[in-house]
């Protein structure tokens, strides 16, 4: 190529100026230096079209390069298959102790005990109340054919109890509630010019185990009513020790 230039330049100029002398008014002339040009593509061979020679690629080993941003997190895909079951879980805690010879545990299990019970029969004179018209009797520790609640767990109980006084002769009557046989509560009826009355209390009280609680007649009569529960006894467990 370089051969072909430092050639044509001076047959060029040479031309021109013999052109000259057939005509005056025409001259052209060819001035400066020649420089090479890098032709970018390859050579073609005649019917052959030129390709574009792709530069090689730069190097960038070892230089540390500025990371771009951060684009959009992609389309979530399908829902795997469903993997296998897990190992079994360990065992849970022993359950609380119930109820039997070595009674009750407090502080993880509290037991529901509750009572409430007529009186059918008339009673007079000085005698445990036999309330023996049982409505309710959670954990049966009330025993009708005594009338007597027997404590299974140690804590604090409420008791109450209303009594009708079967008067018309002039006499009062007396009741209390007694805790293995000490009187905590009174109540008293007095026949004023009527026949009926009522005597009632009501206590709170600290039980142990065994321990036993009743209304027991002091003087006087009390009416029964069969069905109709003029006279009854409840209690229950507020919370235990």
């Amino acid at each position: 190529m370089v051969l072909i230039l430092l050639v044509a330049i001076p047959l060029l100029v040479h031309t021109t100026k013999g052109g000259n002398a057939e005509n005056a008014g025409s001259h052209f002339e060819m001035l400066g230096s020649c420089r090479m040009v890098c032709d970018p593509y390859t050579t073609s061979q005649p019917g052959q079209q030129l390709t574009a020679v792709s530069p090689p690629p730069q190097d960038y080993s070892g230089k540390k390069l500025k990371s771009g941003f951060r684009g959009p997190p992609g389309i979530p895909g399908p829902q795997g298959a469903r993997g296998p079951p897990g190992e079994p879980g360990k065992p849970g805690p022993q359950g609380p102790v119930g109820p039997g010879p070595g009674g009750y545990s407090p502080s993880l299990y509290t037991p529901k005990i509750a009572f409430y019970a007529g009186l059918r029969k008339q009673h007079e004179g000085s005698e445990v109340l036999k309330f023996d018209d049982v409505v309710t009797n959670v954990g049966n520790y009330y025993e009708p054919s005594t009338g007597k609640f027997t404590c299974p767990l140690p804590g604090i109980y409420f008791f109450t109890y209303h009594v009708l006084m079967r008067g018309g002769d002039g006499t009062s009557m007396w009741a209390d509630l007694k805790k293995n046989g000490l009187v905590r509560a009174s109540a008293i009826a007095q026949d004023a010019d009527q026949n009926y009355d009522y005597a009632s209390n009501s206590v709170i009280l600290h039980l142990d185990v065994g321990d036993e609680v009743c209304v027991q007649l002091d003087g006087g009569k009390v009416h029964g009513g069969n069905t109709n529960k003029y006279s009854t006894f409840s209690g229950f467990l507020i919370y235990p020790d």
